[in-house]
């Protein structure tokens, strides 16, 4: 008994190679008619098939970017929060502490060697972030040995809060700042460069 044979779908290999073979004649052809030269019409024609077998993946990736939602951080929990950040600042090549939940001094993540350690402390929150946790960080960050600070939002600040974290030197990253945090902790774990004196 003989296996029956259907017709060949679009993902069989006959079915695809006639497609682009097609695909390129029609699109050399189309060239050279709207005036562009024979090399140019081969070209074209040569390029078609690596174009058609290309847009499904491209497209299928364009809306898969446009599906995902623009606040990730937000659907996260605070550790989980607190992990992406240390990803963050691992992807810059430093160290990287996660304290402890307990008696941390309101310190989540130590970033950075000494002398140069970078207290972050992450908020996760649905409102924006008050003062208090820029008196935790500021207050926690000796304690860790540390000599930069940072409070780290999926949310905004208040005033208060930014008026605090700009008299005590805290930086400040917010849900809009997020897609730079890397670069913001490259610059704040940098060495200190020596004072020199202009010489008269």
């Amino acid at each position: 008994m003989i296996g029956h044979v259907g017709a060949p779908t679009y993902h069989s290999p006959v079915t695809r190679t006639t497609l682009y073979a097609v695909a390129a004649v029609a699109s050399g052809i189309a060239a050279y008619l709207v005036g562009a030269t024979a090399a140019w019409s081969l070209v074209i024609g040569a390029l078609a098939p690596a174009v058609l077998a290309a847009a499904p993946r491209f497209l299928r990736g364009a809306l898969d970017g446009a599906s995902t939602p623009d606040d990730e951080a937000g659907e996260m929990s605070g550790t989980e929060f607190e992990d992406y950040i240390a990803r963050i600042a691992r992807a810059c090549g430093l160290p990287v502490i996660m304290t402890s939940i307990t008696g941390d001094w309101g310190v989540d993540i130590i970033v950075g060697k000494r002398p140069n350690r970078l207290a972050i402390q992450c908020k996760r929150q649905s409102r924006p972030v008050g003062a208090g946790a820029i008196q935790e960080v500021v207050a926690g960050a000796p304690m860790q040995d540390c000599t930069t600070t940072m409070v780290v939002t999926n949310n905004e600040f208040t005033p208060a809060a930014r008026k605090l974290a700009e008299l005590h030197g805290c930086e400040l990253v917010g849900r809009s700042e997020l897609p730079r945090l890397r670069s913001t902790i490259r610059r704040l774990t940098q060495p200190s460069q020596p004072f020199e004196a202009d010489q008269a």
